[in-house]
C-alpha cells in the first residue's frame, strides 16, 4: 500500500482470501475496523511507522498470520483485533500502548509468550483468553493494570506464570485475585 495512502477504510480487504502478505506505507495513520478480517491466507503484514490507530477486528480470523510488529505510536489494541489468529507466534506490543481491549488476542493459540510494556494501564475482558499455547506472560507495569468487569483477561492460558516487577508482586496478587497463584517476580 503506497505512500499516497493515508488511511485504510472499514473492511477495506475483508474476505480477500487470496491475499498472502501486505506492506502498509509509512503515511498511513489509520487502519479502520475489519480492514483485513477473514484474510485467511495472509501470513505476514508489515505495518508502517506512521500508523497510530488500529481499529477493532482488523486482523480477526487471519488464521495463517504468523507475526506482527505493532509500531510505536499506536496507543491501543482494539476489540478482537487479532482474535482467532491461530498461527500467530510473535507479537510486539510497543511502549506507546496504554489499553488492550476485549478479545484483542482471544484464541491466539500459537502464542507461547507475551510481553506487556509498563505503559499499559488497562487489559479488558478475555484479551488473552484461550491462548492455550502460552508458557509465560510478562507485565512490566509497576501498578497492576485494571482488568475488565469479568476480570478474565488471562483465562484458559495454560495456567502459565504471570511475571511482574518484584516490588509489585503483592499489589498484583491483591488486585488480580483470580490469578494470584500464578503471579511471580520477573526472573
Amino acid at each position: 500500500i503506497g505512500d499516497c495512502v493515508t488511511s485504510l477504510g472499514v473492511s477495506a480487504f475483508t474476505y480477500s482470501y487470496s491475499l498472502t502478505s501486505c506492506t502498509i506505507g509509512s503515511r498511513v495513520t489509520t487502519i479502520s475496523n475489519s480492514a483485513f478480517r477473514f484474510c485467511t491466507s495472509l501470513t505476514s503484514c508489515t505495518i508502517g511507522s506512521g500508523v497510530t490507530s488500529i481499529g477493532d477486528n482488523v486482523f480477526r480470523n487471519c488464521s495463517n498470520l504468523t507475526s506482527i510488529d505493532i509500531p510505536y505510536g499506536v496507543t491501543s489494541i482494539g476489540e478482537s483485533t487479532f482474535e482467532s489468529c491461530h498461527s500467530l507466534t510473535s507479537v510486539t506490543i510497543p511502549a506507546s500502548v496504554t489499553r488492550i481491549y476485549e478479545y484483542a488476542f482471544f484464541a491466539c493459540r500459537g502464542l507461547t509468550s507475551i510481553t506487556i510494556p509498563d505503559s499499559v494501564t488497562s487489559i479488558r475482558d478475555s484479551a488473552f483468553s484461550n491462548c492455550s499455547g502460552l508458557t509465560s506472560i510478562k507485565i512490566y507495569a509497576t501498578t497492576p493494570p485494571t482488568l475488565g468487569l469479568r476480570k478474565n483477561a488471562f483465562d484458559s492460558t495454560n495456567n502459565c506464570p504471570i511475571y511482574v516487577p518484584a516490588d509489585s508482586v503483592d499489589a498484583y496478587k491483591s488486585a488480580w485475585i483470580l490469578y494470584a497463584s500464578r503471579i511471580q517476580a520477573i526472573p
